[in-house]
């Protein structure tokens, strides 16, 4: 199958293609998405298989808008609508009981509850508005491997496994959205993102909760990113909590180092084996992903230290997606290097 990059000026051939029940991946504000037409089970379907993804890992349905997700919605709460007004089109996924019937299995794992999201992305919005139907949209990557941030990401892992990809540049945000649990009584984030519990606790006027807990083999996740490995390049990761702790390293030709570009600045090492996040924690959310990829075609490389932080709810994104890339190796000083 050939992989075709579309132009904002092509989003009508991406639309006949998810009618036809193709798989178009698509840009958004966090990371990028694998489109499929939402009602269509087999297309759904081959989202798995083109990802690699266990079939029991829940896909976030993505729409234009609350009135085209009411449509599946059994109920929008409430405490959905006051957050819907604040952060839609953006970098939040509710997750709701869904209608019987009104999505596939292959969508929900079986359970009866969605998780819903509209990107903050106009060509993703243009292209679902257009279509008149849902899309699914988990990240656009073979499974296990970091999240696309460019089309090129997605190229390298999906090409000749996808009907096409529209190309929307590079994404904003750079972590995937908060997923937060409005079919419980007291709402939970079960994936943070860049909305930290505290701002949607401000909206709610209650106190939003934050799963800690970990799903088992034998049970369906609610949302994706809860049960199994993700975001891991090829070479094992280890997170360096103390940045201080980068200059105890051996930093050999076989290593790569990801860390602010002030703490790269005091390391004398190769520029090629160092991936730089910028100046700040913020800069650090949006390369992560491009980070990890950076070393994942270089056979050399045999182990990536990756800078942690401790900054309470700014850095609960970030540090969960960094512990599940390295499997929660964190450095613990110089006689436990590897």
């Amino acid at each position: 199958m050939e992989t075709k990059f579309f132009s904002k000026d092509e989003i009508a051939a991406a639309v006949a293609l998810l009618a036809k029940g193709e798989l178009v991946a698509f840009p958004t504000e966090t990371v990028y998405g694998l489109g499929a037409l939402a009602t269509n089970e087999t297309a759904v379907k081959n989202v798995y298989r083109a990802k690699g993804r266990p079939s029991d890992n829940p896909l976030i349905v993505t729409v234009s808008d609350a009135k085209m997700m009411a449509q599946y919605a059994q109920e929008v709460p409430e405490s959905a609508l006051k957050l819907i007004k604040h952060f839609w089109p953006g970098p939040l996924t509710l997750l709701l009981f869904v209608k019987p019937g009104a999505l596939p299995d292959a969508v929900t794992g079986g359970l009866k509850t969605a998780a819903f999201r509209c990107p903050d992305d106009a060509l993703t919005h243009d292209l679902i508005a257009q279509l008149g139907a849902p899309i699914v949209g988990p990240s656009a990557n073979t499974s296990t491997k970091p999240s696309p941030t460019t089309a090129t990401h997605v190229y390298h892992d999906l090409k000749g496994k996808i009907a096409g990809i529209i190309d929307g540049g590079e994404t904003e945000v750079g972590l995937e959205s908060t997923i937060i649990d409005l079919s419980v009584e007291q709402p939970v984030v079960l994936r943070p993102g860049k909305i930290t519990p505290a701002e949607l606790s401000a909206v709610l006027g209650e106190r939003v909760l934050v799963n800690t807990g970990q799903v088992t083999d034998q049970a369906v996740p609610k949302a994706p990113g809860m049960k199994y490995r993700h975001y891991a390049p090829s070479a094992p990761v280890i997170v360096v909590d103390n940045a201080a702790d980068f200059k105890q390293l051996t930093l050999s030709a076989s290593v790569g180092v990801i860390a602010l570009d002030a703490v790269l600045a005091a390391l004398s090492m190769p520029e090629r084996n160092q991936y730089g996040l910028g100046r700040d924690l913020v800069d650090a959310d949006h390369r992560l992903f491009d980070g990890l990829r950076y070393f994942d075609d270089r056979p050399e490389i045999k182990q990536i230290y990756v800078q942690g932080f401790n900054e309470g709810e700014a850095s609960l994104a970030y540090m969960n997606r960094l512990n599940k890339a390295s499997a929660n190796h964190h450095y613990e000083g110089a006689t436990n290097e590897q």
